[in-house]
C-alpha cells in the first residue's frame, strides 16, 4: 500500500487533471483522471463492482458517504475501505475527496479528446487487450524460447498441463488440442493429494515436462503443485502474467503473458495466443508425428461424424 505522502501526491497530480506524460498544459478528461486512480492496481472482483460504479456515475456517487455507496454496489461498508486503501488512500474519505473535483469538473464540462471521451467501457477493455498482444508480439520478436520449449514438451510422453481455478479454461484449451499432436496429454485441474498422484505416475511413465498455467488470482494450490511437479523430477513451464514472484521462482521457464483487467471478470486474449504459439511450436518439433495424428484424427471425425458440415 502506498504511504500516506503517496496517497496524497498521486490524488493533487490526478485532480490537477495534468496527463501522466507530464505534457505542459495537457488536460486529461475526468474519466481519464478517474481511470488513473484504479489504473495499475490488482483489484477483485468486488472492488471491481465498486470501482466499474464510481466510473459509470461519478457525478453522484463522488458525493456518496460510505454506507450509501456500499448499499448502491450491493457490497459491504468494510469492502468499501478495503477499496479505497488498496488504492493507497487512508480510507474511502480520502478517496472520495479525491473523486470530488473531478465529478465537479465533470459536471462543469471540462472536454476529453474525441474519440478517448467518446470511447465506452467494453471498447476501453478491448484497447487493453490490444495492448496486452501488442505486448506479447514484442516479445516473441525473437521465438527461439518458444521454439525450445515447443521441441521439450513435444518430447514429454506423457505432457502434463496444470490449471486450477480461474486457469482450467487455459488448460483445457492447451490439452483439447494439444491431444491432436501429442500422444499422452494428462491435465490436472483439481489440487490436493490426487493431483500429485497425477504428476507422480507422469514422472513415472516417462514424463519429463509439465506445462502450467497460473492466471490471477494466482492460487496457493498452483504454487504447490508446481513444487510437487518439480519434487517428483517434472520440468515445469509456467504461463503466467507476472514474470516475478512465487510462482515464477519455482519454475524452469517462464512465460508472462498480459490479462485484460478492465471488466468485472479478466479476459485472456494474450495468454491464448501464447498458448497456441507454444502449441504450434509443438507441431513444428515433430512434423511427421504431427501429420500423422492429424490425419487419423479427421478421419475418426469423418467416420463418426462429429461435426456439422460448414
Amino acid at each position: 500500500m502506498a504511504s500516506g505522502q503517496q496517497a496524497r501526491a498521486q490524488a493533487a497530480a490526478i485532480t490537477s487533471g495534468r496527463r501522466s506524460s507530464g505534457a505542459e498544459g495537457e488536460t486529461a478528461s475526468p474519466a481519464e483522471r478517474v481511470g488513473a486512480l484504479f489504473g495499475g492496481h490488482r483489484l477483485s472482483p468486488a472492488q471491481r463492482r465498486i470501482a466499474r460504479f464510481l466510473t459509470d456515475h461519478l457525478t453522484e456517487a463522488a458525493f456518496l458517504s460510505i454506507t450509501e455507496l456500499a448499499e448502491r454496489v450491493g457490497v459491504s461498508q468494510p469492502s468499501v475501505t478495503r477499496f479505497a486503501t488498496s488504492l493507497g488512500f487512508s480510507g474511502y474519505p480520502a478517496l472520495r475527496e479525491a473523486l470530488q473535483p473531478i465529478a465537479l469538473s465533470a459536471v462543469a464540462g471540462v472536454p476529453g479528446e474525441g474519440e478517448e471521451r467518446h470511447r465506452n467501457e467494453l471498447q476501453s477493455a478491448i484497447d487493453a487487450e490490444i495492448e496486452n498482444l501488442t505486448s506479447l508480439r514484442r516479445a516473441l520478436a525473437d521465438p527461439d524460447r518458444i521454439v525450445g520449449i515447443g521441441r521439450e514438451l513435444a518430447r514429454s510422453v506423457p505432457l502434463t498441463v496444470v490449471g486450477l481455478r480461474i486457469s482450467v479454461s487455459l488448460a483445457e484449451y492447451f490439452a483439447y488440442a494439444a491431444r491432436r499432436i501429442h500422444p499422452d496429454v494428462r491435465v490436472v485441474t483439481r489440487g490436493g493429494s490426487v493431483a500429485y498422484d497425477g504428476l507422480l505416475q507422469a514422472r513415472e511413465a516417462g514424463g519429463t515436462w509439465a506445462l502450467a498455467f497460473a492466471m490471477p488470482r494466482h492460487a496457493r494450490e498452483t504454487l504447490a503443485l508446481v513444487r510437487a511437479a518439480r519434487g517428483v523430477g517434472l520440468r515445469v513451464a509456467l504461463i503466467t502474467d507476472l514474470a516475478l514472484g512465487p510462482l515464477a521462482e519455482e519454475a524452469d521457464e517462464v512465460f508472462t503473458a498480459g490479462t485484460g483487467s478492465r471488466l468485472v471478470f479478466d479476459s485472456y486474449a494474450a495468454p491464448g495466443v501464447l498458448s497456441a504459439a507454444i502449441l504450434q511450436a509443438m507441431a513444428d518439433a515433430d512434423p511427421e508425428r504431427t501429420q500423422t495424428r492429424l490425419e487419423k484424427y479427421e478421419q475418426a471425425a469423418e467416420q463418426h461424424d462429429f461435426f456439422l458440415d460448414d
